[in-house]
């Protein structure tokens, strides 16, 4: 029998996840993030176990990322046959990723008060 070490998310990771799903952020997505602040690099494989996603679900939130500019790619060649795996890096420090979805979110409070501040007038307040 061989001792194997399992990474996972702990409370803290968790809790960063959820922080980001309850802004609007998905799950996948979230978790995926919550986990690559942590560390320098990841293959598309220890995304897959850590974060319990499947492979598919792992290139969706890679591609969602890659579109927001957060994240670096690269492949690294197996020994042997086969093709080649992905590694993933944060591209932006997680602060900044912080600093923009603030800036996303004011946003949006801000285009809510102006249609509430618009039906007050419409409506005569």
């Amino acid at each position: 029998m061989r001792n194997v070490i399992v990474k996972q998310l702990d409370e803290k990771d968790e809790e960063i996840a959820d922080a980001l799903i309850a802004i609007g952020m998905s799950r996948n997505i979230a978790r995926t993030l919550s986990y690559l602040q942590n560390v320098d690099e990841a293959t598309s494989v220890e995304l897959e176990r850590v974060v319990r996603l499947h492979q598919p679900e792992v290139s969706i939130a890679m591609k969602q990322l890659k579109e927001r500019d957060w994240i670096n790619e690269r492949e690294k060649k197996k020994t042997g046959k086969g093709r080649p795996y992905k590694i993933y890096s944060l591209k932006v420090s997680f602060n900044d990723i912080i600093s923009q979805l603030e800036k996303q979110q004011m946003k949006a409070v801000d285009a809510a008060q102006t249609k509430i501040d618009k039906l007050k007038e419409m409506g005569g307040y």
